[in-house]
């Protein structure tokens, strides 16, 4: 038997590319940074009796000086939409309101103030309002968006923002989230529950999670345990230096306000999209072409596989650009451009740093045999097109398959269920 191909490492979720850009070259009028934290050592006795030694922990127990640093790139976003709904007697009626988010400031040209929020904060709205950190309030207007990331950039006229103002804001300042480790602190800064900007500390729980939106689209994400409520969508997750590591994107909650699971975009494959945007193109994400499942100890052992890390090939999608490659079912990919990995995700991910056109080399096993393989990353664009026809057909929206419902279960329990 073989291992059982994964939904949520479908091909069909790769949506979004990724490279960090260093947007330096647009980062005028950047203040100067005071200094990132401040921090209290610890010391407690070591366990062992008589040893002598000790073991000092390091703390952040004041992050004022993070939030100094990272707050004025920070805005709050009110949005106004034009809702529709029918009554009791079939009517259509129509009324307006208000919902709020956060921004986050990522670059300017020379007419505008160009801000990275979700899609979800702004999809639909008809007037959109940036709070900035000085609490003065401006017009903005949606420069662009992409549905399959849940990232959108709106822009603010910089003729509409006084002297003031414009001395007292910032542009972020870009971390680097493949450093993100599991444990780091981090800081989330948004406009929860739309009373203005507000400040929660946590730690980064998990890597590289996976949450399936209502189109089917699995996005991957950060997940952290500082509080993110609604009204923080968009805001900041920056780290203990006051760097942007990810977006604010989604909660998990039964009552709809924090439960210690939130969820960041990570940011080296969201400024990929945001540049987009901006340059004004339709984004595209890199494609492969394949359907693949995390190879681990477990199903390795039970299938008999040579390796018992890396991605499993499960299905090659006909004419894609895996099988123009030479890419064939049950291959193992072990590494990309010569860096491991260990799983599906991993090499999801690992393709998300890189653009549409680019070749990239894969360490594929087969059989018993090593091989390299050199693939030209396609688009993703009749992908999308053809999930946005499907989205609303018969089945839309119901969840998880039959099949699809036993395919988690394989993969979960690291091993053919059938």
């Amino acid at each position: 038997s073989t291992p059982k191909p994964s939904s949520a490492a479908s091909d069909v979720y790769k949506r979004q590319g990724s490279r960090l850009m260093n947007m330096t070259g647009i980062m005028a009028d950047v203040q100067e940074q005071p200094q990132a934290a401040t921090e209290a050592q610890e010391t407690a006795p070591n366990t062992m009796p008589g040893s002598g030694n000790t073991t000092t922990v390091s703390t952040v127990t004041d992050v004022s000086a993070i939030v100094e640093k990272a707050m004025p790139s920070i805005v709050a976003i009110t949005d106004t939409m034009t809702i529709q709904q029918r009554d009791f007697f079939g009517r259509t009626q129509a009324y307006q309101t208000q919902s709020s988010g956060s921004g986050i400031i990522v670059g300017k040209n020379d007419t505008e103030l160009l801000i990275a929020t979700n899609n979800h904060v702004v999809a639909g709205s008809t007037d959109l309002t940036v709070t900035f950190s000085d609490n003065k309030d401006v017009s903005a207007a949606i420069k662009g968006t992409d549905s399959a990331t849940d990232l959108a950039i709106i822009a603010v006229k910089l003729s509409d923002i006084p002297s003031d103002t414009m001395s007292k804001i910032q542009i972020a300042t870009m971390g680097d989230s493949d450093n993100a480790k599991v444990g780091q602190q981090v800081i989330a800064i948004g406009n929860a529950l739309g009373y203005g900007q507000s400040v929660t500390v946590g730690y980064v729980s998990a890597l590289d999670r996976q949450i399936t939106d209502e189109n089917g689209i699995v996005h991957t994400y950060i997940q952290t345990d500082a509080a993110i409520n609604p009204g923080n969508s968009g805001g900041a997750l920056v780290n203990d230096e006051g760097h942007l590591i990810g977006i604010n994107s989604v909660i998990e909650s039964y009552s709809g306000s924090s439960s210690g699971v939130g969820f960041a975009i990570p940011v080296n494959y969201a400024i990929n999209i945001a540049n987009q945007i901006i340059d004004g193109e339709t984004p595209v994400h890199p494609y492969l072409g394949v359907s693949l499942v995390s190879v681990n100890a477990y199903n390795a052992r039970t299938n008999e596989l040579a390796v018992d890390s890396g991605a499993y090939v499960a299905e090659v999608t006909a004419d894609g650009p895996a099988a123009q490659a030479g890419i064939q079912k049950g291959d193992i990919v072990t590494a990309v451009d010569g860096e491991g990995i260990a799983s599906a995700d991993g090499l999801i991910i690992a393709l998300r740093e890189h653009e549409v056109g680019d070749e990239v080399t894969l360490t594929v096993v087969r059989g018993k045999d090593e091989t390299e393989v050199k693939v030209t990353l396609g688009s993703d664009e009749a992908l999308q097109a053809e999930q946005e026809d499907t989205s609303d057909g018969p089945g839309a929206g119901t969840g998880m398959s039959r099949e699809e419902f036993f395919r988690y279960l394989e993969e979960y329990m690291g091993g053919a269920l059938r």
